[in-house]
């Protein structure tokens, strides 16, 4: 379901229980937001979250960017109705937190519809336990609303008794794992989050090591880390202006019935072409999501 040519650089938790966050929200620079009635919210204000929540994306303004409503796991008192809510609500989509079977994905898409959930309405789900890994691609392919995974790091380590270091190497294979399982699958991959706020250098380090490892984006907890991620998940100047020069040599080989050119001395291929028209549509989105933004 999900295009992953869609702008996904900065996406921030918002506690659903705090009505001026969510109202802040509007304002904020983030590609997408995620809504949490999970983790953020206590227990005993669990039910009025909801209702902030479904009230907050109906009434809008938060322009193009992505809302996502992370629900209570259908094991607690709340999911069920967290669930039927949201997919009434107008929200782009729901994250299942700690998804481990395809089982999980069906059970919260039947209730969704069942509660007259849109056919255009995505299902996410968060990657953050062992089990959960191990059976990515089932997951992945669990329902035809699956748009993408959001790594869950911190339950992830702990469930591991790994450290948290600079390299992540005692998650790369974990990481790795989901990667396949979305990119074979036409699914959207966001990077967990950084937890130390105030370490600037550590922060801008973790974006770019997702970046490289394939990851759309990165989660947030925090407004101040959204320009950092914005910067280093968007396709650079360079990056564009390679993208389509060899989308257009490539085009005019075509038409003389070549099927390679020579760009600048660097052989150009139509895989190098497909990953450069994704670059440029991942450009242009976000340009238009910046233009939103600041009308």
């Amino acid at each position: 379901m999900a295009t992953t040519a869609r702008p996904r650089r900065s996406v921030l938790y918002m506690p659903g229980s705090n009505a001026r966050a969510l109202e802040k929200a509007r304002t904020l620079a983030a590609d997408g937001l995620i809504l949490d009635l999970e983790d953020a919210v206590a227990p005993d204000a669990k039910d009025e979250a909801r209702r902030l929540v479904v009230e907050a994306v109906r009434t809008g303004g938060y322009g193009q960017r992505e809302l996502l409503i992370r629900v209570n796991s259908l094991a607690t008192p709340w999911g069920q109705a967290d669930v039927a809510a949201a997919s009434a609500s107008g929200a782009d989509g729901i994250l299942i937190p700690k998804v481990e079977s395809g089982d999980a994905v069906r059970l919260v898409e039947a209730i969704m519809a069942a509660a007259g959930a849109p056919a255009d309405m995505a299902i996410w789900c968060m990657m953050e336990t062992p089990r959960g890994i191990l059976r990515a691609e089932e997951i992945a392919t669990a329902s035809p609303r699956m748009a993408g995974f959001v790594m869950g790091t911190s339950d992830l380590a702990k469930d591991l008794h790994c450290a948290h270091t600079r390299d992540r190497l005692p998650m790369i294979t974990s990481l790795g794992l989901c990667l396949l399982a979305a990119r074979a699958h036409g699914l959207a991959a966001i990077d967990g989050v950084y937890l130390d706020l105030n370490d600037d250098e550590g922060f801008e380090y973790a974006c770019r090591q997702g970046l490289d490892l394939g990851f759309d984006g990165k989660t947030l907890i925090h407004p101040k880390t959204i320009d950092a991620a914005n910067r280093v998940f968007a396709p650079s100047d360079k990056e564009m202006e390679w993208s389509r020069k060899i989308i257009a040599a490539h085009a005019e080989a075509a038409a003389a019935g070549k099927g390679v050119v020579v760009v600048d001395g660097k052989l150009v291929e139509n895989l190098h072409v497909e990953n450069a028209r994704r670059i440029v549509a991942l450009g242009e989105r976000i340009a238009a999501l910046t233009a939103d933004l600041t009308a």
